[in-house]
């Protein structure tokens, strides 16, 4: 089943074209890295995505309905509705600062889904002990690191009961210590079949835990296919060039 299809995606920011005709396909279960230089697009169509950028032109369409078709959009409540699909984790965490690790969790299905604080508190006590973050309930954000942070910005993704998980570089602001128990973390999602796009220069993660990698450069789709086939056979110069400096 097509959880998100896109079609003929353009997007410009004056005379620079981000985003040209890309063209693909998210199933059900999928997890997708999307991979490439700075600059090649794949934030910009990330956010593209849940409408934090308005596209020029093209489709995309997620879980059967569209969130803009050849380049119009619906309604305002359409789209809140369609893009609630979806869950983002974000490069820079966007935790508020003056509540607590919990709090950040509960506020925003309190506001939207109406859902009762026992709800509430028993879903994010679920999630807390899923992130291994049991102990940090009652801590802000300023006392946690990096790594920690991330996963707070994950289980309140989670929250939101997402159909889709969009990841946004998602460790790229963190040492390199504290990487690896934010992708621990999405490697249980994934086995969990979490439905996963991640724009990440993880290339290790890409390998390992995504059953499809997109490389983008210059704001296209250079070519996509299987982990095993784009790290051990790559079919375009642009991308074993990528690669050779990525490893």
């Amino acid at each position: 089943m097509a959880m998100i299809e896109v079609s003929n995606l353009k997007k410009s920011f004056g005379k620079l074209d981000v985003l040209k005709q890309l063209t693909f396909t998210v199933n059900k279960n999928d997890v997708v890295a999307v991979i490439g230089p700075s600059g090649s697009g794949k934030s910009t169509m990330l956010r593209s995505l849940v409408h934090l950028e308005q596209i020029d032109a093209g489709s995309i369409s997620v879980v059967g309905e569209y969130l803009v078709k050849d380049g119009v959009y619906p309604r305002l409540p359409e789209i809140k509705q369609i893009t609630s699909k979806m869950g983002m984790v974000f490069q820079h965490f966007n935790l508020f600062p003056h509540l607590t690790v919990q709090e950040n969790l509960e506020i925003a299905p309190k506001l939207v889904k109406k859902a009762s604080a026992s709800e509430l508190r028993q879903r994010s006590t679920e999630l807390l002990g899923k992130i291994g973050l049991t102990n940090r309930a009652k801590a802000y954000p300023a006392n946690l690191s990096g790594g920690q942070k991330q996963r707070v910005a994950i289980a309140r993704a989670l929250m939101m009961d997402p159909e889709i998980l969009l990841f946004d570089e998602p460790t790229s602001a963190l040492d390199p210590e504290l990487t690896g128990e934010v992708l621990q973390v999405m490697k249980d999602l994934a086995e969990e079949q979490m439905t996963m796009i991640v724009v990440t220069h993880e290339m290790g993660f890409a390998k390992e835990v995504a059953n499809r990698v997109i490389f983008m450069d210059d704001g296209e789709i250079v070519e996509s296919g299987h982990p095993s086939e784009i790290f051990t056979n790559p079919q375009f110069d642009r991308t074993k060039v990528f690669l050779n400096r990525s490893f």
